[in-house]
């Protein structure tokens, strides 16, 4: 456990602040990688560009003039930060900061960007473009699933903002769940990608917003799609991993979604068909993503790569049962390579990259 220590040290170096390193870093708890300085310092990436119209990619289908308009017209709520799903995870970066440190230097500020954000108004407007035939698809699979990840945190936050909020949420979070339930009732076979369409790291995402919600029929159908596309999967071919515009593993998003739907002794069977490299000390599979333009949008996914492969390879090595310490080595030299970017100063990655470190750092292990 001594990258505790070394990793308080990355994240404090990269934030530009001062603050003693753990005087016994092996028994540091994990969490505390994460103080209120550096929530102070993170919450500033999404508030910086909560409200920030231009530039903005759009996916929209276009069927009339209707929508030639300010994209803040029909995304009242979530228009800012580049695109929807990023700002979507902006303000699921926000809440789980202010549930964790209710007494942020931005509180008020947060609770007032959320509050008019998130209005009843603003969320019906929105449902409005994913109920037309031709976009009912946009943001399929991953701003969807952020969607969910951001209902979910409201749910479990216990104050007044919180409940009112995902109120105010609950009717899209509702209409995903039952389009994602009509989709994985129709897909025929899974999405293999490292980008936003990656069936397995949606499913995640959709799969813990059920079990808090209680959604037993999109639980249903995750389970059954799981099991359906990944469970006779062997030999998963992750030495053609990563690909040039990942910012997640085809391979690992998977063994992070069949540990949340299988039984622990059917899962570590599974995976050790699965991946059998992690377990046969051929962790050299797997090296360290490499950018070489922070400045290009795509190329800098891979920044995000090392972060989501942080999460996933310390689940496998907290459920796995074997070869633990070789795989937490190497999901800990994916973590500092990562966390190192998250203030790159480009706003390619830096409209994004600060909820991947905060998935990671707070939640990215959790069942």
């Amino acid at each position: 456990m001594k990258f505790l220590g070394q990793l308080s040290v990355i994240l404090l170096f990269s934030f530009n602040m001062s603050a003693q390193v753990p005087s016994n870093p092996e028994h540091t708890p994990a969490a505390t990688l994460l103080t209120k300085d550096i929530a102070n310092k993170l919450v500033e990436l999404p508030l910086k560009c909560l409200d920030l119209e231009f530039p903005y990619k759009t996916g929209i289908v276009f069927t009339d003039s209707s929508l030639l308009t300010a994209p803040k017209n029909y995304h009242p709520a979530f228009y800012g930060c580049f695109d929807w799903h990023s700002s979507v995870h902006g303000h699921w970066m926000l809440v789980r900061l202010l549930k964790s440190y209710p007494d942020l230097a931005k509180a008020s500020v947060i609770r007032s960007k959320l509050t008019a954000h998130l209005s009843s108004e603003n969320i019906k407007i929105e449902q409005q473009l994913f109920s037309s035939a031709e976009n009912k698809s946009f943001e399929r699979i991953y701003g969807w699933s952020w969607l969910l990840q951001l209902q979910n945190e409201l749910l479990t936050w216990n104050d007044p903002l919180g409940k009112t909020m995902s109120q105010n949420l609950q009717p899209l979070a509702s209409q995903f769940s039952t389009a994602y339930i009509q989709f994985l009732d129709k897909i025929m076979y899974p999405i293999r990608v490292g980008e936003h369409t990656n069936l397995a790291f949606g499913l995640c995402l959709a799969w813990d917003y059920a079990v808090t919600a209680k959604d037993e029929p999109l639980q249903k159908a995750i389970h059954n799609a799981a099991m359906r596309f990944y469970a006779a999967d062997r030999n998963a071919p992750i030495q053609w991993e990563p690909g040039g515009y990942d910012f997640l593993s085809p391979s690992l998003e998977e063994a992070d979604l069949m540990r949340r739907v299988m039984p622990q002794a059917d899962y570590r069977k599974w995976l050790y068909a699965f991946l059998p490299g992690l377990f046969e000390n051929k962790i050299s599979i797997l090296q360290v993503a490499q950018v070489k333009d922070r400045t290009d949008g795509k190329l800098v996914h891979l920044d995000g790569l090392n972060l989501s492969r942080t999460w996933c390879l310390e689940a496998i090595a907290e459920h796995g049962g074997k070869n633990q310490q070789a795989i937490q080595q190497l999901a800990h030299a994916h973590m500092e390579a990562g966390l190192k970017q998250v203030f790159s100063g480009s706003y390619a990655g830096e409209h994004w990259l600060a909820s991947f470190a905060v998935y990671m750092l707070t939640i990215g292990k959790q069942p």
